[in-house]
C-alpha cells in the first residue's frame, strides 16, 4: 500500500486548518481523532498522528483501523477539528469520552455521549473528580427484594416511574476529610488519626452545616432521585451489581460485615455502570429533598416535598446490614444531626 510521508503533505494540511479557522465550526460531533482525550481536536492531536505516520499496528492514531496511519486517518481528524464536547467552565478535562471498561453498558455509553458534555472532569477549585449521569427514566423504589429481606412497604414503596431531563455532575467518590478541610479549615470527622484518613469520607457534618460548603465551592447536593438515578446505574435490583444476593455485598460496600466497624478510604470497593464508587456503605449520603412518603405516580425532576421535619440520606453505612445498604434504602433525619454515620457527596449542574 503506497503512503504518503507528513511533509509531502504539509501544504494540504496548512490548507485544510486554516478553511477550519475561518470557517470557526460548531463543536463537533465526535470526538473520533480526540488522541489525548482532552476534549479538544487540535495541534497536540494532530502531533500525535503525524509522528506515528506510516505502518502502524492496533495504534490509537490508526483511526481507520487499516493497519496504517495515513491521510484518511488525518481526514477523520480534520473533519472532527474544535472541541468535541462541551467542558462546563468550572471544570477540567479527564477524560472526554466514557470509559468502555468503566461504563461497560453500551446503552449508557451511548446516553452519555449523546449529550455532548465531557464525561469524567475535575473541579478545577476543589479537585473533586465528577462524573457526568445523562438525562434517563427510571423506577424508583423498591423493585424487588433481596435474598435476605423483602422491601420495606411504608419507606421504600409504591416503585414509581422517574424522568430526568437534565444531565449533571456527581462527585466519583464520597467528599473526603481532606476535601472537607481544604475548603472549610476544620474536620469534624469521628475517623481520624489512622493514615488514611485523609481519603476517608468526612462524616460528623449536618445537611445545615453543608450548605457553607455548597456555597463555597459552587456544588449543590443532588435530588434524592438523581441521587437514586445515579446508584441504580441501570439495574431493578436492590444491589447496584444487577444481584439480589446479599452475599456479594461486600464487593460493592463497606457494611457490618466487613467495616470493622469504622469508615474506610473511598474508592476501594467495586464501582456500579457508571463508575460511582460507595454508594452503597461507608457512609451514609445527605441528599437535598425534604423527607416524605412515595406515591405511585410518574414524576419528571422531582424535588421531594415542599417542606417537612427531617431531609433524606441515601445508600447505608459502614454498621449497617445489607437491608440499608442497597439503592432504594433510605433514612429521614433532622437537618441539624451530625453523626459519624452520615457523610455526602456533591452533584454540579453542566
Amino acid at each position: 500500500m503506497d503512503t504518503i510521508h507528513p511533509k509531502q503533505i504539509c501544504s494540504q494540511i496548512l490548507a485544510a486548518l486554516l478553511a477550519i479557522t475561518v470557517a470557526a465550526p460548531a463543536p463537533a460531533q465526535s470526538c473520533e481523532g480526540d488522541l489525548n482525550d482532552d476534549g479538544v481536536i487540535n495541534g497536540a492531536d494532530l502531533g500525535q498522528l503525524l509522528a506515528v505516520w506510516g505502518p502502524c499496528q492496533s495504534c490509537e492514531a490508526d483511526l481507520s483501523a487499516n493497519g496504517v496511519v495515513d491521510g484518511a486517518d488525518l481526514g477523520v481528524q480534520l473533519g472532527n477539528w474544535g472541541e468535541c464536547v462541551t467542558i462546563p467552565t468550572w471544570a477540567m478535562v479527564v477524560q472526554a469520552q466514557p470509559d468502555p471498561a468503566v461504563v461497560t453498558d453500551p446503552a449508557l455509553r451511548a446516553a452519555i455521549i449523546a449529550t455532548g458534555l465531557a464525561w469524567r472532569v475535575r473541579d478545577t477549585a476543589t479537585q473533586v473528580e465528577m462524573l457526568l449521569v445523562p438525562p434517563g427514566t427510571f423506577q424508583m423504589g423498591c423493585i424487588m427484594g433481596s435474598d435476605l429481606s423483602g422491601c420495606v412497604s411504608w419507606l421504600e414503596q409504591p416503585v414509581h416511574q422517574v424522568t430526568l431531563t437534565n444531565a449533571f455532575y456527581l462527585g466519583r467518590y464520597e467528599v473526603t476529610q481532606q476535601q472537607w478541610f481544604a475548603t472549610m479549615g476544620s474536620n469534624p470527622s469521628s475517623f481520624q488519626g489512622f493514615s488514611d484518613s485523609a481519603s476517608r469520607p468526612v462524616e460528623r457534618v449536618s445537611w445545615s452545616t453543608i450548605q457553607g460548603y455548597l456555597s463555597a465551592t459552587g456544588f449543590r447536593l443532588p435530588t434524592e432521585a438523581e441521587w437514586e438515578y445515579a446508584c441504580r446505574a441501570g439495574t431493578n435490583t436492590p444491589f447496584y451489581n444487577g444481584s439480589t444476593d446479599d452475599s456479594t455485598v461486600g464487593t460493592l460496600a463497606w457494611y457490618f460485615s466487613n467495616s470493622g466497624s469504622q469508615t474506610r478510604p473511598v474508592g476501594r470497593k467495586l464501582a456500579n455502570a457508571f463508575g460511582f464508587h460507595d454508594m452503597l456503605g461507608n457512609v451514609w449520603e445527605w441528599v437535598n429533598d425534604w423527607y416524605g412518603g412515595y406515591t405511585a405516580e410518574a414524576q419528571t425532576n422531582p424535588t421531594g416535598p415542599v417542606s417537612a421535619s427531617n431531609r433524606v440520606s441515601r445508600g447505608g453505612a459502614w454498621n449497617n446490614g445489607s437491608l440499608y445498604v442497597r439503592s432504594s434504602s433510605r433514612l429521614n433525619v433532622t437537618p441539624g444531626s451530625t453523626n459519624y454515620l452520615i457523610g455526602f457527596r456533591v452533584a454540579r449542574t453542566p
